[in-house]
């Protein structure tokens, strides 16, 4: 029986599944932590289950999926139509699961007196276009970015979402949200964007604010930070939709999932799976995402669910 998470790198061959219950994951960091947590207690209900799991970035767990060598594909970004092209060519129908929900949270240092801004400002600070933090408010220091490899999901999220650009060449390209967090904390000029789990007990960075101008709606910032805390009874808080970073967090696997694979996702999509997202410091499943996850793992149907 194995307790804990194997996190032992992946050879470069299929693997097969030869012992009952082997499930093989990879791919987002940013789904990292808290799919190791939701194994550890899945194997605890289930000890002859063996779950193994590494990171290295949405798209290598997809392309490790394309190519046959896992059962499931951690993403914190949708499939590209050109990796769904590839996956059909080769065989693959990539099945879509949205297991948690991020709302993906800006980091500065504590020094730094700055504590909101809009997408617009983000955009054009990432793009490279403010390079000083007196523009936005903030002191007379030139502002340091730091943010993911083009592999990462988050990476593309959020060049797609808040630049709708390139990157600017100065910014510093990290190998995942904890090395992001350290920099910043050493950093009082930095600024960077890490997954809404990674800081919910971190100390050391602040995390600002972000608001979106709209024509319909006015100005509101809204803190990430809000949506890990319980809702009170009568308490009027934004909806989740509001926050202008707020992601789904998918997993792919092969076709319709069936024996291991699709008992452990509908673990993760239980009560008891969903209080385990939460306590990671992500947000519950919407019944909107849990009915499509729902309708592909029903009962007796055998039908190749893809992603349209």
């Amino acid at each position: 029986m194995r307790s804990a998470v194997l996190c032992s790198l992946f050879l470069g061959f299929v693997l097969s599944s030869a012992w009952a219950g082997e499930i093989l994951i990879k791919g987002s960091d940013t789904l990292l932590n808290l799919v190791q947590q939701l194994a550890e207690a899945y194997m605890k209900e289930n000890p002859d289950a063996e779950i193994s799991i590494v990171g290295g970035g949405s798209g290598v767990g997809i392309a490790a999926l394309i190519d046959g060598n896992v059962d499931i594909a951690n993403a914190s970004r949708k499939i590209k139509p050109k990796e769904l092209r590839k996956a059909r060519k080769n065989g693959v129908e990539p099945v879509e699961f949205v297991i948690a929900i991020d709302a993906l949270a800006i980091i500065v240092n504590p020094r730094n007196p700055v504590d909101k801004l809009t997408i617009e400002q983000l955009g054009a600070i990432y793009r490279g276009e403010i390079g000083n933090w007196k523009e936005v408010g903030g002191p007379d220091m030139r502002i340091t970015l730091y943010g993911r490899q083009p592999v990462s999901g988050t990476f593309v999220f959020f060049r797609e979402r808040v630049l709708k650009g390139d990157y600017s060449s100065r910014m510093r390209q990290m190998a995942g949200n904890a090395q992001i967090i350290e920099a910043v904390k050493r950093d009082k000029s930095g600024i960077g964007y890490v997954g809404l789990g990674y800081v919910k007990k971190t100390k050391g960075v602040k995390v600002i604010s972000v608001g979106e101008r709209r024509k319909d709606k006015p100005l509101r910032y809204i803190s990430p930070l809000v949506f890990l805390t319980p809702h009170k009874p009568g308490e009027k808080r934004p909806d989740i939709k509001e926050y202008p970073l707020a992601r789904p967090l998918f997993q792919y696997t092969n076709g319709r999932p069936t024996g291991a694979v699709r008992d452990f996702i509908q673990f993760e999509l239980s009560d008891k799976g969903q209080r385990i997202v939460e306590r990671v410091g992500f947000i519950r499943v919407p019944e909107r995402y849990m009915r499509k996850n729902m309708e592909i793992l029903k009962d007796g149907d055998d039908r190749r669910t893809g992603v349209r």
